[in-house]
């Protein structure tokens, strides 16, 4: 009887674990980077009926905003959740790095090799990297400011 009892605390203590939800956050973010990076073009053929999918892909214009402001703000409470600054940016950036990567593979087919390394390219690239890291970054900060741990 004492067992079953904590087991079952520590199943919800397991849940409760800020990792959980970093890792939850991270997954949800780099959904959304990854669908932010899919063209315009591909919205509409994937979605022919839908009148805003070349503006909003597959989101209706309702909760367009919210998206928007679910990639700025998941890396900053991915930040918060941390407990060490290269977590932080690790993990705010990551999401960052699959959806760029992919991105990148997939423009790669229809552009050629050298599409990364064009100088254009890679200033938007790092600075959504610079951009998901500085948002983790203040998450972190936020966490010692408000004195979390």
């Amino acid at each position: 009887m004492v067992a079953s009892s904590t087991s079952e605390t520590g199943t919800k203590r397991n849940w409760r674990n800020p990792t959980n939800a970093v890792i939850v956050m991270v997954i949800v973010e780099t959904l959304l980077v990854t669908m932010a990076l899919i063209p315009a073009q591909l919205w509409t053929r994937l979605l022919p009926h839908s009148t805003g999918a070349a503006l909003n892909g597959p989101f209706p214009s309702t909760i367009a905003p919210l998206i928007t402001a679910l990639i700025y703000l998941l890396p900053t409470f991915i930040g918060l959740l941390c407990r060490s600054w290269q977590r932080a940016l690790l993990c705010a950036t990551l999401p960052a790095w699959i959806g760029l990567g992919a991105f990148v593979i997939a423009a790669t087919f229809k552009v050629g090799v050298f599409y990364l390394v064009s100088t254009d390219h890679v200033t938007a690239n790092v600075s959504v990297l610079e951009l998901f890291a500085a948002l983790g970054g203040i998450g972190w900060l936020a966490r010692h400011l408000l004195k979390l741990g």
